[in-house]
């Protein structure tokens, strides 16, 4: 357990950094956009190019891994939805559900995952973001507009997906899954500047992590009761990773291909805490932002010891 988390801690050790800079004000709030912008537009797509670009293509395009990846989103954003949507509403519950169903697999999940179980790792984490990104937060968003009447889910549906076409994630991940497809190489020059873009990946997307938790818990002045977010929390840290488990038992049962390195990342992702850009969007579609600020928040604190647990569980 303490050589998991000598791996881990630093990771955990940049989170807890950018939400304590943030808060304390040595990091002024209008600078987070610059970092986040950084991150989303610069760094985190050129390491995702460079990893799809070294990854084989089955391996990004493994119909396995998505079946069961997309299976548990799933059964989680329906399970979510509707054991809260009595209470919270239609707008709530779809973003309850989604940020419980969406790891932080960007930001998070890619860089930790190299260092925990190797570059290979990231053939599998790579495809489960683009799912996340394309289907479980389209459906989320769209389930969100149930409540407004007829037409609006179709609507939100529609705006997701243009959202998702105007982020660099998905483009960077289909351009590295083309470099590979087709043994394509960039010149040197090209590639060098990539590799310095991607160093940065980690490190900066760490710390904005934290800083985004800050600035999110600063921001909502409503008074949120633990009720409201702490089984969420609880669910994406503990659920998620064993109905990964579950289900990729079950694919292997039934004689499915899936390779030892696959489940145990699959089952890490699911691990991992939720993702903080689910609380822009529910921010974005008016729903109970401070709620999900805190789910995030709470789960990002627990995973420091619920991350290395599910390392030790899964080998």
């Amino acid at each position: 357990m303490l050589s998991i988390l000598a791996v881990t801690f630093p990771f955990f050790a940049l989170v807890l950094a950018g939400y304590a800079a943030t808060r304390r004000g040595l990091l002024p709030l209008p600078a987070i956009a610059g970092l986040n912008s950084f991150v989303l537009y610069f760094s985190l797509p050129c390491m995702l190019f460079r990893f799809g670009a070294q990854t084989p293509i089955g391996q990004l395009l493994d119909p396995v891994v998505a079946l069961v990846y997309l299976l548990c989103g799933l059964l989680l954003v329906a399970g979510a939805t509707l054991l809260t949507r009595r209470a919270l509403g239609w707008n709530d519950a779809a973003f309850g559900a989604l940020v419980v169903a969406f790891p932080n697999s960007g930001f998070m999940g890619v860089p930790l995952l190299v260092a925990l179980l190797g570059e290979a790792s990231a053939g599998t984490v790579i495809p489960t973001m683009a799912l996340d990104m394309v289907v479980t937060t389209s459906l989320c968003i769209a389930l969100s507009r149930l409540s407004l009447g007829q037409g609006s889910a179709g609507r939100a549906l529609r705006l997701a997906l243009g959202a998702m076409l105007s982020n660099p994630l998905p483009w960077a991940i289909a351009l590295g899954a083309l470099a590979s497809a087709l043994s394509l190489q960039l010149p040197g020059p090209l590639d060098q500047t990539v590799a310095m873009l991607a160093a940065a990946a980690s490190p900066v997307a760490l710390f904005t992590i934290g800083a985004v938790l800050a600035r999110s818990q600063m921001n909502a002045q409503e008074l949120v009761a633990p009720r409201h977010y702490l089984p969420q929390a609880l669910a994406k840290l503990l659920l998620h990773p064993l109905l990964m488990w579950l289900a990729c038992q079950a694919a292997l049962a039934l004689g499915l291909a899936l390779t030892p390195l696959a489940v145990q990342t699959l089952v890490l992702v699911a691990a991992l805490p939720s993702a903080s850009n689910v609380s822009l969007l529910a921010e974005r579609f008016e729903a109970h932002g401070g709620r999900i600020a805190r789910i995030i928040l709470v789960s990002t604190a627990l995973a420091f010891v619920t991350f290395a647990a599910a390392v030790a569980w899964i080998g």
